[in-house]
């Protein structure tokens, strides 16, 4: 009596089976071609750009010779009257092989300037960048050119 109740269950079970896996082999397929551009959070939407500018005091140091890097964070627009309170964060980075090194950091409020000492201690040729993380208010910014710096 069992014996002719399991084929029919058993290809009751492999039918199902089937069916769900053809859904959700198309489902995304079909949501894909329906569904509009996602719709960004609404604080990527208010997030500022921001232009990064650096330059050396120096082209050539000794060393252990103090170098100045001199920039400014400038937000979209460039109005001094929108500044904010907020401290943004430059982190001053040393290409070293292929990969960008943090090197030493400070803090900058937007439309204003900073300034950095640095100081190396071996001779090479040192190519550096100014780099700006994405916070809740702005999006990351890179100085537009590499500063190159010859330490002798």
């Amino acid at each position: 009596m069992n014996h002719t109740l399991i084929p029919p269950v058993r290809r009751a079970l492999a039918a199902v089976a089937i069916s769900c896996a053809l859904v959700a082999g198309l489902a995304p397929a079909a949501s894909a071609i329906g569904s509009p551009a996602p719709v960004p959070a609404s604080s990527e939407i208010s997030k500022k750009k921001v232009k990064l500018d650096a330059s050396l005091s120096k082209k050539q140091a000794k060393v252990n010779e103090k170098v100045t890097l001199k920039g400014s964070l400038q937000t979209e627009g460039g109005d001094r009257a929108d500044r904010t309170d907020s401290l943004e964060a430059i982190i001053v980075q040393q290409l070293q092989g292929s990969v960008w090194v943090n090197i030493a950091d400070t803090t900058c409020r937007p439309n204003s300037t900073f300034s950095l000492r640095l100081s190396f201690s071996f001779s090479a040729v040192i190519t550096l960048r100014a780099y700006h993380p994405e916070t809740a208010l702005y999006v990351s910014a890179y100085t537009s050119s590499n500063l190159t710096l010859r330490v002798v």
